[in-house]
């Protein structure tokens, strides 16, 4: 068992199994959404789902003088949406979020509401010409293959996701959609135990995979003091064949939350991640600094608010981001709820007196 400090909320694997198995591609969140509903709706003060689609969640401080603080994760994933039926139970589609299409051939998804099992075909290789062979088959190439008896039993506009099912394997989590279910199942956690000085403003946002779209409606809407995003990030951490050096990312498996102080789309908040480090240094907590670079969470649309929103994120690492299959470690994920929670209980007005560098 893995040790955390007395009154630390502790991870739920039974719920991110339960979060993982659902299908929430971006648009359609519906199905995290419920288990998000029905995780909160009871502890909530203040509760509602948005025009989007984004699931907010107020906890009331019991002190004052109090913080308002947006803690944000998102419930959406990358997958597949139809577009049109051919014959045979036969269905184009487009890909939704970031994807690299030369993994898609012979992956098992689940179409729509009543999660109709199919794979994504493509022609066999002993039936391909050589030179189909030597480069990526493009997406309108591809079919996403219910059978006969799937003809006419999905729609355009449908979403697919992968069918992998959840499973843990000793110290590691192995799932779809790690990115970000690890984050949700953190803040529900953060939701179920308040901190007394805080207004906890939880945002589980939808459409991140495809532009941080919801994050920014609930920023709005919320218009926090400061605000702390939770997502899942690449550990690029494999062997390097080819001998080059990593400068894109430098987080790995098992070294703790990755703190993000810049990536494409935001440049952190320097007194809220000094704060983090502090926070990480004085509970124990192992962490690491993400590598200022490419990427991005909600936080990019989060700071741009009103008049600004102090904002910073951290991440789970995990590998195989935007694949049909992650894996990630149990006590990264850990330490990254405990390091949001002390950093919570931790703060003060005091900090965001001190100038901006």
């Amino acid at each position: 068992m893995m040790s955390v400090s007395p009154g630390t909320p502790t991870v739920n694997i039974g719920l991110l199994e339960r979060l993982t198995n659902a299908i929430a591609v971006s648009g359609d969140e519906r199905e995290v959404r419920s288990i998000v509903l029905e995780e909160v709706q009871s502890i909530a003060e203040d509760m509602r789902i948005d025009a989007l689609g984004n699931v907010l969640v107020t906890r009331r401080a019991k002190t004052s003088p109090f913080l308002k603080v947006m803690v944000a994760a998102h419930m959406d994933e990358v997958g597949f949406m139809i577009v049109d039926e051919d014959e045979g139970g036969l269905y184009r589609f487009a890909v939704v979020g970031g994807m690299d299409s030369r993994l898609l051939p012979g992956k098992a998804v689940l179409v729509g509401k009543d999660h109709l099992p199919g794979v994504i075909g493509a022609r066999p290789i002993h039936l391909s010409e050589s030179s189909d062979l030597e480069r990526a088959i493009p997406v309108d190439s591809l079919r996403i293959d219910l059978g006969t008896g799937g003809a006419g039993k999905a729609q355009p506009g449908d979403r697919a996701g992968f069918a992998t099912r959840f499973q843990q394997s000793g110290p590691s989590l192995i799932a779809k959609a790690l990115d970000n279910r690890l984050g949700v199942a953190a803040l529900i956690e953060l939701v179920k135990n308040p901190l007394d000085h805080i207004e906890l403003q939880a945002a589980f946002t939808v459409q991140e995979e495809i532009g941080l779209r919801g994050a920014g409606v609930a920023a709005y809407a919320m218009n926090p003091d400061r605000a702390i995003v939770i997502d899942s990030t690449p550990a690029f951490d494999l062997p390097v064949w080819d001998a080059a050096e990593n400068y894109q990312y430098n987080t790995r498996l098992g070294a703790g939350p990755a703190i993000y102080t810049a990536d494409a789309g935001t440049l952190s908040d320097p007194r809220l991640v000094s704060h983090l480090i502090e926070t990480a240094e004085a509970e124990g907590i192992p962490y690491q600094l993400r590598q200022p670079g490419g990427g991005g969470t909600d936080a990019g649309a989060i700071h741009r608010q009103r008049a600004g929103i102090p904002t910073v994120s951290l991440s789970v690492p995990g590998r195989y981001a935007h694949t049909p299959i992650l894996l990630a470690r149990v006590s990264d994920w850990q330490n990254t709820l405990a390091l949001v929670y002390h950093a919570l209980r931790r703060l003060h007005p005091s900090l965001l007196t001190a100038e901006r560098s």
